[in-house]
Order: structure tokens, then C-alpha cells, then sequence
């Protein structure tokens, strides 16, 4: 793999463990922490050190470890091909279902920023942005959800 190859897939690695870690969030109505992911990954053998959950959630760094991504895959109840983005992998049904949920959450936080960096905006303003919001959420595939996984407000 070339060094390009090697930032792409570490990349997407990054955008899977978002994506797994804004369904967990969705589903639990808080984030997994560091500590709760690396406890479950000790009690089951695999030692994961907090540097090196950075630069994987951050796509720093490109990561070989099935026995990690197994361990990932049954911290989130998903697949490990799906973690490591096996070309013939699903994307899980659990991640499928969550995604509008997500997306919607996503821009409410959007909305709620905007609003409130905005100040006093006309009704028809916010209006008009959140009706432009609404539309570049609104595709239905998880590729187009990947691209904005890392985006924050």
C-alpha cells in the first residue's frame, strides 16, 4: 500500500467509528467514552491505549488489528468486516436504521448553532436556512452521511 492508500483507509476507519459512535449515541443518548470502550476491549484481551483511539477515530493513522476490530465490531454489535471496511461488507441494519436519526440530530445541533450564532435573524431567514439544512441532510445514503461524519458546527 502506498502512503496515500495507507491515509485513505485510516480515513475511512475514521468515518466508520464515527459513524458507529453517533448510532451509539443515538441509541444510548450519550457517547461511548474512551474508558468504556477500552475496558471492554481488556476484559476480552485487547489492550487499546488512548493515543491510539485518537488517531484511529481521527483517521490519523492506518491500523491493522483484527483482533482490535473484533473486539470493536462486538462493542457496537456490528459485523467486524463492517469495521474493517471489507468490500463486500453491509452496512449493518442496526447503522442503517439509525442513520435519518442521526442526520436529523445532526441538524438540529446545526439549526440550534446557527440560531444562536446568528442572533436576531428574521423568522424567514431561519426559515430559509433550515429549509437548506433540512435538503443536504436529506440523502438517504450512508456514503453521503460518511462525508459529513467528521463535520461539526
Amino acid at each position: 500500500m502506498t502512503d496515500e492508500d495507507d491515509q485513505t483507509a485510516a480515513e475511512n476507519l475514521a468515518k466508520r467509528l464515527r459513524l458507529l459512535l453517533d448510532v451509539a449515541t443515538a441509541e444510548t443518548g450519550s457517547e461511548p467514552t474512551f474508558a468504556q470502550i477500552a475496558a471492554y476491549l481488556e476484559e476480552r484481551g485487547t489492550n487499546l491505549s488512548r493515543s491510539r483511539w485518537t488517531y484511529m477515530v481521527n483517521g490519523h493513522r492506518y491500523v491493522q488489528d483484527l483482533p482490535l476490530f473484533d473486539g470493536l465490531a462486538a462493542f457496537f454489535a456490528v459485523d467486524p468486516a463492517f469495521i474493517t471496511g471489507a468490500a463486500d461488507a453491509d452496512i449493518p441494519a442496526k447503522v442503517s436504521a439509525q442513520l435519518d436519526l442521526v442526520r436529523a440530530m445532526r441538524a438540529a445541533r446545526i439549526k440550534t448553532y446557527a440560531a444562536r450564532t446568528l442572533g436576531d435573524i428574521s423568522p424567514g431567514a431561519l426559515q430559509a436556512i433550515s429549509r437548506f439544512l433540512d435538503a443536504e441532510i436529506s440523502p438517504k445514503s450512508p456514503e453521503a452521511y460518511e462525508h459529513r461524519a467528521g463535520d461539526e458546527p
